[in-house]
């Protein structure tokens, strides 16, 4: 039996039900309040977990949603294009918020160790405000810019940003191609006129 999907598919409200990605991490944020011990016992077991999660996630979601958008609808290609464009935009955001939230469950000064030299009362500020030093951790490491002051202090530390520098490449190489074959696919669709 072969599936067949419909030819007008409405995916209008498909991207709001990419942030239920997150909802594992909600689980491990009451299993960590609730079950301190036993969540300190099993966090590198998790903390594998997660990567393999967003990685199998990320990278299925990705492309389910891409050949949906470009299969939808006969939309003119600057609409699909545009479309495709916010998908992109959510999902980089989604991730970076993953991996940042990972980051601050699991806890930051765990994972990582702080190396630029500051004094104490910047130090005491950023251990304040942890989650935005998790989110500015997942972004420099999503965004591949990695400027060396965080550096992962475990082996699961240093995989999670592993996954996350390859998530952000990939997508990035994949933005690019889809940005390359618009423009050929604009070339031959109208092409020039030459007067």
């Amino acid at each position: 039996m072969i599936l067949k999907l419909p030819r007008q598919t409405n995916l209008t409200y498909a991207p709001l039900l990419l942030p239920l990605i997150l909802l594992p991490l909600a689980g491990e944020w009451i299993w960590k309040s609730s079950f301190p011990v036993y969540f300190e016992q099993n966090k590198e077991v998790v903390l594998v977990f997660n990567m393999i999660y967003i990685v199998l996630i990320r990278l299925v979601l990705l492309d389910a949603m891409l050949f949906l958008f470009t299969r939808s609808s006969r939309l003119a290609l600057h609409v699909t294009l545009i479309r495709i464009v916010g998908l992109y935009l959510e999902i980089t955001l989604i991730t970076i918020l993953y991996f940042a939230l990972l980051f601050y469950i699991f806890g930051i000064f765990d994972l990582f160790q702080y190396n630029a030299n500051i004094g104490e009362i910047q130090l005491a500020s950023i251990k304040q405000h942890e989650f935005l030093s998790a989110f500015y951790i997942s972004t420099v490491s999503f965004t591949t810019l990695g400027l060396g002051d965080w550096v992962p202090q475990s082996l699961n530390a240093m995989l999670a940003v592993s996954a996350e520098v390859i998530l952000g490449v990939v997508q990035a190489a994949v933005f690019m191609a889809i940005i390359i074959y618009a423009q050929q696919n604009k070339e031959i669709v109208a092409p020039q006129v030459k007067s």
